[in-house]
């Protein structure tokens, strides 16, 4: 069996944001580094959700005053989100990784008791299963 850990990139090399951030905060941050959606932590690092740059259009949309006023005041907690990416729990089975990066870029991993630890990303799972596959060939042809 496969631990998850392998595949694990570690809260401090991830970005994230916490769920008292506001719109401005979060916007500047995902241009920043060109995100499309980020994980949403709580003061205590819990995990919480996902925020994405839809959840963020569909708000604006839907708050025709919106400004640059607004954007400082409003917190993430107050956005709703379309489809929040789903967390699984570290010590959990390699198969739900694997689902779920199907539907998701990547997968934020917490622990036992939910805190935050990192992402597992569509990306590597995928490396992972092409090298063993591809060793897997090479060995039956020889």
């Amino acid at each position: 069996m496969v631990n998850l850990m392998f595949f694990l990139t570690p809260k401090s090399k991830t970005f994230y944001i916490d769920q008292d951030s506001t719109i401005r905060q979060v916007l500047e941050k995902m241009d920043y580094h060109k995100f499309t959606i980020i994980p949403v932590i709580d003061e205590e690092g819990h995990y919480i959700t996902t925020l994405s740059e839809g959840d963020l259009l569909r708000f604006i949309k839907n708050h025709c005053d919106f400004d640059l006023h607004m954007a400082e005041e409003v917190k993430i907690r107050d956005i709703e989100k379309y489809r929040p990416y789903r967390a699984l729990d570290i010590n959990g089975a390699i198969n739900g990784v694997m689902d779920l990066s199907k539907e998701q870029n990547f997968i934020p991993m917490v622990d036992d008791r939910g805190m935050y630890i990192g992402i597992v990303k569509r990306k590597d799972i995928i490396d992972y299963l092409y090298k063993r596959v591809s060793s897997e060939l090479f060995e039956k042809q020889q």
